[in-house]
């Protein structure tokens, strides 16, 4: 049985276009920064605790009962960081709009942390992309705004939909710009199965 710690309809999506069969079942963790924590070291944190706080309501059920059918729990959290700042999901349109003109121009990076639990293992990695912007001109801006799409989404913006216009190249995995990088979460996931340990890499 495989358990999806994520509301997000974007994971959801990417789960199904990869082929697995799933369940989801949202995880509500505390995302506050910890002090002195890199970006890659608090997204990697929160994918395990998604997972973790989801594993802990279902590990009495994961037993020698459903032995051809374990368990695994797979969390995962995006940010957007220029020049060192995490840029989450925007709290309105003021934010949303200064967000994304810090982006303007710029380059900056995608990180998602991944993680998968099982009874036996705990396995987790970050994946990082490049990312490059154009300048966003403020009519355009101002439409992409009045559109809602940015306000759920990590750094105000999505690869997938209306901000591709601005987004010319990336470097590294695009589906970890739209929010799980697919490749590193099925190894994330063959290695929990694996078991045991816990292997927690951050890239």
């Amino acid at each position: 049985m495989l358990i999806l710690a994520s509301s997000s309809p974007r994971r959801r999506e990417l789960l199904t276009q990869a082929g697995l069969e799933f369940v989801v079942e949202a995880a509500d963790v505390d995302e506050t920064p910890q002090k002195g924590e890199s970006p890659a070291q608090y997204v990697q944190r929160l994918a395990v605790e998604k997972a973790q706080a989801i594993w802990d309501r279902h590990k009495a059920a994961d037993d020698s009962e459903n032995p051809n059918d374990p368990i695994t729990v797979i969390g995962a959290d995006t940010t957007v960081v220029l020049d060192g700042e995490m840029l989450g999901k925007p709290v309105d349109q003021a934010d949303a709009r200064r967000m994304l003109e810090l982006l303007s121009g710029r380059t900056h990076q995608v990180l998602t942390g991944v993680a998968a639990i099982t009874r036996t293992a705990v396995a987790s990695e970050v994946e990082i992309t490049q990312v490059y912007f154009d300048l966003i001109l403020e009519r355009e801006l101002v439409q992409y705004l009045a559109s809602g799409e940015p306000l759920d989404k990590a750094g105000a913006y999505g690869i997938q939909g209306y901000a591709a216009r601005w987004i010319p190249r990336i470097e590294g995995c695009y589906f970890n710009v739209v929010g799980l990088p697919l490749s590193r979460t099925l190894a994330v996931i063959a290695r929990a199965q694996e078991g045991p340990g816990d292997a927690r890499v951050a890239l």
